[in-house]
């Protein structure tokens, strides 16, 4: 065995150090799953869930057997402090959500926060993450560009978050529920004209990936007339370039 591999290989085999690990997980296509994510979760001593079910099936395909526990927007607050409580103690305890990074658009970011707070280790295992991917195939300026998670559901309320976004060189990046995304495009429309640019990913790393790209005017009008949206279960990623 070459050095470098043996080298590898004897890193590989130790034990994880106690602290908090950020675990991204594939958005659709387990081959997007690294090495490092698998070494973690197998080794952590629990894995705080954004749904457990969801995060099993991942778990039971990789033959991965280690005790999950929920971790969800409804109970991050009371999760956080118990969890927090075993860190202090020199657990090992791993977040994930369904998919994705945990932390971007996905609970995490609480736990992080407490955990460092407490002087514990937050270590961040990087990987999938469904805003840069759409970005970075979009095709519009990567340089520069802001997330914004999910717009509010509201139509006023949205209407005001679009209005107050910041023009220039810089590309707007958002999640969408599938049932919202014509009206966020007939809102987009309306602050930016139906000549701004725009491009709407979804299914992305899947079977079915697709790229849509144009003039927000234009797509308003075919998404009215396909309807097909609102048959859509995960969220979509749009970009606007100013």
């Amino acid at each position: 065995m070459p050095a470098e591999d043996e080298k590898d290989e004897k890193k590989s085999d130790k034990p994880l150090a106690p602290g908090l690990y950020l675990v991204a997980t594939p958005i659709g296509n387990l081959e997007d799953i690294t090495l490092r994510a698998l070494r973690v979760l197998r080794n952590v001593d629990r894995i705080a869930c954004e749904d457990t079910r969801q995060t099993q099936k991942l778990l039971n395909h990789f033959e991965i057997h280690t005790p999950t526990v929920s971790y969800h927007m409804h109970n991050e607050g009371p999760r956080t402090e118990e969890l927090t409580a075993e860190l202090k103690l020199g657990a090992r305890i791993a977040v994930v959500s369904d998919a994705g990074t945990p932390g971007i658009a996905d609970p995490g970011g609480q736990i992080a926060t407490a955990a460092i707070a407490a002087g514990i280790n937050v270590f961040p295992i990087p990987g999938a993450n469904a805003a840069v991917s759409a970005l970075i195939a979009s095709g519009l300026p990567t340089d520069r560009f802001t997330f914004h998670g999910f717009l509010p559901a509201k139509a006023g309320q949205r209407k005001t978050a679009l209005e107050e976004l910041g023009r220039g060189e810089v590309t707007h990046v958002f999640y969408e529920a599938p049932h919202r995304i014509l009206d966020t495009l007939i809102d987009v429309e309306s602050v930016f004209g139906a000549g701004q640019h725009v491009v709407i990913a979804r299914e992305l790393t899947k079977l079915h990936e697709e790229f849509l790209r144009g003039p927000v005017g234009e797509f308003a009008v075919k998404t009215c007339r396909a309807g097909e949206y609102s048959r859509r279960d995960r969220p979509d990623a749009g970009a606007v370039s100013n």
